[in-house]
């Protein structure tokens, strides 16, 4: 079973096993908008926590995407390049990388969705 944890910038990690499923939380979808746009990076480039890996744009902003933990990207959700919309529809559903991680301790420096949900109703 899967374990979703989320970063102070909205991106959620879906975590199987050694792979973490990263989008954007359904907070962040609703902030920005329909979706117009997904700049992601490329399978096999690595992603670093804390550091920018994309971008996701809407007709109202465009907002960097941070990476929530640290690995090597084994797959980009290519559905999103031909429909970004699908992250407004259901953004936990339409993750936009999947990395395999390096270090699953980085988990611990995320929040539980209980925690996320009150760092969310804080905003």
């Amino acid at each position: 079973m899967s374990k979703i944890y989320y970063s102070e910038t909205h991106e959620y990690a879906k975590v199987d096993g050694n792979i973490a499923y990263i989008g954007i939380s359904d907070y962040a979808q609703h902030a920005l908008g329909n979706v117009v746009y997904v700049d992601m990076p490329e399978t096999g480039d690595d992603v670093e926590a804390g550091v920018d890996f994309g971008a996701v744009e809407s007709v109202k902003a465009a907002s960097d995407l941070i990476a929530p933990v640290s690995g090597a990207i084994v797959q980009i959700n290519e559905h999103l390049i031909d429909n970004p919309r699908l992250l407004n529809e259901a953004p936990l559903t339409n993750w936009i990388i999947k990395v395999e991680m390096n270090d699953p301790s980085e988990l611990e420096n995320l929040m539980d969705e209980d925690a996320y949900a009150e760092f969310c109703a804080k905003a």
